[in-house]
């Protein structure tokens, strides 16, 4: 939901927002959602589990990333909370000491919600490729399925979609393949 107001919204004004949101700032518009339903928890902290053990900490994988539940990520004026990004190594060799990062990732996922498929497709999917993500992943649990994006000079590049329980190999992380009935809650 986006709150009207006749000047830009700052930083503060995502501060006042209850601890129960996730409150976000595009396009000068404060935005504000509940904490996800389980459906959609379950599907962001699935796909991490699948993720962190082989690119995060190089188990059974090649490592070389940092992924992240939930960072906070400053984007010039823009503030944004995805549900998961990643950050290869070699551009960020470190965590920053602040709370938020300023560095745009390398990948995001945005897991689709009835109340936030159209911001994370019309606001946040443009925002991301102006500051150069490579890489977004949309999961819809509803659907159950997986769109994997790839940002190209000519826009965002649909790669695949996936549903069900098809086996996900796909980039950024096509070095490992999972199923992708593991993001479901049955």
């Amino acid at each position: 939901m986006a709150y009207p107001q006749l000047k830009p919204a700052t930083y503060q004004d995502l501060c006042n927002i209850p601890e129960h949101f996730v409150a976000e700032i595009i396009n000068g518009s404060l935005y504000a959602q509940p904490r996800p339903a389980p459906r959609h928890a379950r599907a962001s902290s699935s796909l991490g589990d699948e993720l962190v053990s082989p690119f995060d900490k190089g188990r059974n994988g090649p490592g070389g990333w940092w992924i992240l539940d939930e960072p906070e990520v400053h984007l010039w004026t823009d503030i944004v909370v995805p549900d998961i990004a990643g950050w290869r190594r070699e551009r960020m060799p470190s965590l920053p000491e602040t709370a938020y990062f300023e560095l745009a990732p390398d990948w995001v996922c945005e897991v689709l919600s009835p109340g936030t498929a159209r911001q994370d497709r019309a606001l946040k999917m443009p925002l991301y490729a102006r500051h150069g993500v490579q890489h977004i992943w949309l999961v819809d649990p509803l659907l159950r399925t997986l769109e994997v994006f790839e940002n190209t000079a000519a826009g965002w590049l649909l790669l695949q979609v996936l549903e069900n329980d098809n086996a996900v190999s796909l980039p950024p992380f096509e070095a490992i393949s999972f199923s992708l009935a593991a993001l479901w809650a049955d």
